[in-house]
């Protein structure tokens, strides 16, 4: 499984990467832009995220912008609904407007600070991902 982790607060963008690297491999990035930068890069270099961890709150461009960014790109490639990633929005929030507005910009799941282990592991089963990281074989 490959995931994107976006949160612009360094400790939280550490910490879900470390859990994130115990499923797979892990691109982390502070901020939205580069997050889109990642994603667009990752589509042309042909390694699409299985995917995206999205902090709502961030400066300059918050996650829910990030988002619907992401979801342009999508369309304008033609890439068919089932290969998008599957986003988690991660968040201090929890009222129902913030919850509405991730669901209707195309979120699957959401995450509330703080998190750990046990709940992103929850969230991925809930969403049909592979919990369990490809063992590597060695060549002899």
């Amino acid at each position: 499984m490959r995931v994107l982790v976006v949160d612009d607060e360094l400790v939280s963008r550490k910490k879900m990467e470390i859990i994130m690297r115990t499923f797979g491999e892990c691109v982390a990035v502070d901020s939205g832009k580069a997050a889109i930068a990642a994603y667009a890069d990752a589509i042309v270099k042909g390694k699409s995220f299985d995917l995206i961890t999205l902090d709502v709150s961030m400066p300059e461009m918050d996650g829910t912008e990030v988002l619907y960014e992401i979801r342009k790109i999508e369309k304008r490639r033609n890439i068919p609904r089932g290969s998008w990633p599957k986003v988690i929005m991660v968040t201090a929030q929890s009222d129902k407007e913030t919850v509405t507005l991730c669901i209707q910009v195309g979120c699957d799941s959401y995450i509330t600070k703080p998190f750990d282990r046990a709940i992103v592991a929850k969230k991925l089963v809930e969403l049909g991902l592979n919990t369990q990281k490809p063992v590597r074989k060695s060549i002899r």
